[in-house]
């Protein structure tokens, strides 16, 4: 019976596990809740000497709203961030808003690895400190990909300055933020009744 109900688990993620009689709601709700958590997060935001991008808590953010509401969700949770933010709502990193600064291709970024992020926790990445840690370093990845050639274009910089001021300086924080999620994910799922 115990391998039966394992593969039942296998395309869920942590918000699946949700109870809901109207699953609509409990989506627009946990999409709404995965932007503002984004925005939230965005707010914690140290300068970086010599670079225009601050290290901040959205990038965190974003790849955890993405593992834990998998692909469409956290794609749609993103979109709504960068959409809202576009808009004039000062929520992203360091209280900023639009999309005429360098740091607008992370934000692009995080989209995009939330989605991924959110595919890959679909397949069981997220279940073990082991395959959350690769998952985090995908999403990472993808978020240097996108953001860190923007900044070398918005700026003027070239790919290797760019490199040097928008993706450097960041990497110890990336390690901290994955230990974070190696730790937070795997245990959710233990704690909700998930399987590994």
């Amino acid at each position: 019976m115990s391998t039966a109900a394992a593969p039942a688990r296998t395309g869920a993620v942590l918000a699946d596990l949700l109870p809901s009689s109207r699953a609509h709601v409990r989506d627009l709700a946990l999409v709404a809740g995965g932007a503002a958590l984004t925005g939230l997060a965005a707010q914690i935001a140290v300068p970086v000497p010599g670079s225009p991008v601050p290290v901040s808590g959205q990038t965190f953010a974003a790849l955890l709203v993405g593992t834990s509401l998998g692909a469409r969700r956290g794609f749609l949770s993103l979109a709504l961030y960068a959409l809202v933010g576009m808009a004039g709502v000062p929520w992203f990193a360091q209280g900023t808003s639009g999309y005429a600064m360098p740091s607008f291709g992370y934000i692009l970024g995080m989209l995009l690895a939330a989605t991924v992020v959110g595919a890959l926790a679909r397949r069981g990445a997220d279940r073990s400190v082991a395959r959350m840690a690769g998952t985090m370093a995908v999403g990472s990845l993808i978020i240097y990909a996108v953001g860190v050639p923007y900044l070398a274009l918005a700026t003027g910089m070239s790919l290797s300055q760019a490199v040097a001021a928008g993706l450097v300086p960041f990497l110890i924080g990336d390690a901290v933020k994955a230990a974070l999620a190696m730790g937070l994910v795997p245990t959710a799922w233990k704690l909700l009744g998930g399987r590994s």
